[in-house]
Order: structure tokens, then sequence, then C-alpha cells
């Protein structure tokens, strides 16, 4: 079984069961999909803030940015770090719903802890493939209804 826990450290999007429950599913489904059924995860939902200072520290990026990952080994799958923020501007700048854009960059973020990247055009595709094959599965396709 994959556990996660989730550290609320932001004020913008009120966490409720349906969003416990997107968080569990997408993460046991990335790692079903792997053929990795045991683990553990943590999230952190943050503001633009933290995440900025965050990637300027990681990643000498002075900016914020969506979601980052810090993989870990074994059952300790890693960390994720999510802009509430960020995640609720994508959402209105990719026209679909705040519940798609959410569940796009936990898989994102679960899918790096699990060894995918994309710094090739290659990688690139073939996370991104995974991306939406999970997503599909769990009907989060584009421009669905959710959470507004």
């Amino acid at each position: 079984m994959v556990t996660i826990e989730i550290s609320n450290q932001q004020k913008i999007l009120e966490l409720n069961e349906e969003l416990y429950r997107l968080f569990r599913e997408i993460t046991a489904k990335a790692g079903e999909m792997e053929g990795r059924n045991q683990g553990e995860v943590s999230f952190a939902l943050v503001d633009n803030k933290t995440i900025r200072e965050l990637n300027n520290k990681y990643r000498a990026l002075n900016q914020a940015t969506d979601v980052l990952s810090f993989p870990m080994d074994g059952e300790l799958w890693g960390d994720v770090v999510i802009s509430t923020e960020q995640a609720l501007a994508q959402a209105g700048e990719y026209e679909h719903s705040l519940k798609r854009e959410l569940g796009y960059l936990i898989v994102h973020g679960v899918l790096h802890l699990l060894g995918y990247d994309h710094k090739t055009d290659d990688d690139r595709r073939k996370m991104r493939q995974q991306e939406e094959e999970i997503l599909k599965e769990l009907n989060l396709a584009r421009n669905r209804e959710g959470m507004n």
C-alpha cells in the first residue's frame, strides 16, 4: 500500500475529503502503473512565496514554480511541494478545473519521484504520455468539471 501525508502550509485552498482522495488515488495509480505498490509520499501545499524560496535554494531559480519533487530511496519515494496559488492561476490560464490542474501537478511530482524526468524531448514525451494515461484512468481529462 502507498501511504501519503499532506502538510498544508497555505491558506489559498481549503483541504477537504475530495482533495485528500485525489492525492491518494493519483499516487496509488502512478505507483500501480510503475509496479510500485508499496511506499510513502509526503506532499506540502504552499503559496508562491514559499515555493519560490525553495526553487531558489534547490535549483538556483528565484521564481515561483508549480511543483517541486525531492526523490528519496526505497519505500520512501520522497517529497512533493505544490503551490496552490500557482495551480489556481494555471487552471484559469489553461481553462480547466482546479481539480484537473492539481491532478496534473500531483502526478507530475509523483512521476519525478518514480524516476521520470523531462530533460530530453524523448524523456518529456514518455513522461507526458504516462501523466495523461494516469489522469485519463482517473477521469481527469482536460476541461472536465471539478473544483473551481
